[in-house]
């Protein structure tokens, strides 16, 4: 049935989205339509979409309110190929900023908006560089699977971090190394995770910490997205793996500058666990209405 799409293109360093509202769920993308509407050439082009329905209208929405019954809106977010992926930093505050505009919550200052997503719920709150998300506990995935990727020489070890979605994060010797490879091509993980994961590949800076501040610059290959301007959860993933290696005395806060712009993470300590944080601009860009058969 053809209906017109109302849309709304929104970024978040570089890391760019279509979103739409659909509140009660009544409009359901297939993945061949998401594929399209992300299609750099012949759609709107996206790294991924984005539908805010009420958790209510969904079935993966239940868990949600399950968790935290303000947890009102649930963000359905869609790789560019149409799949579907667990969570995103950057769609996050995306998101938060779409529902904020089209009048569908509020976030008075000091207040924290809770959203659903398929990797939980995660918390938003407004701070001076756009939005902070609490990306929750994290976890050391295991194992430290090596990583071979388009014009670098040899394969690397990873370390396989998740933040409420699957990464790998490689370490690379200097920033020649980080701009001479490809990720055009999808790197590959051996063995290879079940689902795929995001990888992230870093060059520390020297020093690694300035005035408390860990710093490093990253690149991400995204699984069903390619290569990415910024991803969220990535730079969340890859300073945690940063902190790792860097041992004893490491910071809990930093700077991660990626192609679109810098992110800021911070690790902090809660009842349930240690929390990472994602903070960083989110803006929207145009919209638009597009008819899709």
């Amino acid at each position: 049935m053809a209906f017109d799409l109302h849309f709304t293109k929104g970024q978040g360093t570089g890391n760019d989205f279509v979103l739409f509202a659909d509140p009660d769920g009544s409009h359901p993308l297939s993945p061949a339509q998401i594929a399209a509407v992300c299609d750099r050439r012949f759609g709107i082009g996206a790294d991924g979409l984005i539908r805010a329905v009420r958790s209510d209208a969904l079935p993966e929405g239940a868990a949600a309110l399950a968790e935290d019954p303000d947890a009102v809106w649930f963000m359905d977010y869609w790789n560019a190929d149409g799949t579907p992926s667990e969570m995103c930093g950057n769609g996050a505050r995306v998101f938060t900023r779409f529902l904020l505009d089209q009048g569908l919550a509020e976030l008075p200052a000091g207040d924290t908006l809770s959203i659903g997503t398929r990797a939980g719920v995660r918390d938003v709150q407004s701070n001076r560089t756009g939005f902070q998300v609490d990306l929750g506990r994290w976890r050391l995935a295991g194992g430290e699977p090596l990583v071979r990727a388009k014009n670098l020489p040899v394969a690397r070890p990873g370390l396989g971090i998740s933040v409420g979605n699957p990464h790998v994060v490689v370490a690379l010797a200097d920033d020649a190394e980080l701009d001479a490879a490809d990720l055009g091509y999808i790197p590959q993980l051996d063995p290879a995770p079940e689902g795929g994961a995001n990888i992230e590949f870093v060059v520390p800076a020297d020093p690694l910490v300035h005035d408390g501040v860990g710093r490093f610059r990253m690149r991400v290959h995204e699984r069903g997205s390619g290569e990415t301007q910024s991803c969220g959860t990535g730079a969340a993933a890859a300073a945690l793996a940063v902190r790792h290696w860097a041992g004893a005395g490491a910071p809990n806060q930093w700077r991660v500058e990626v192609p679109g712009g810098v992110l800021g993470v911070r690790m902090f300590p809660t009842e349930d666990g240690e929390h990472v944080a994602l903070s960083g601009p989110a803006e929207l860009v145009f919209d638009g209405v597009l008819s899709l058969g």
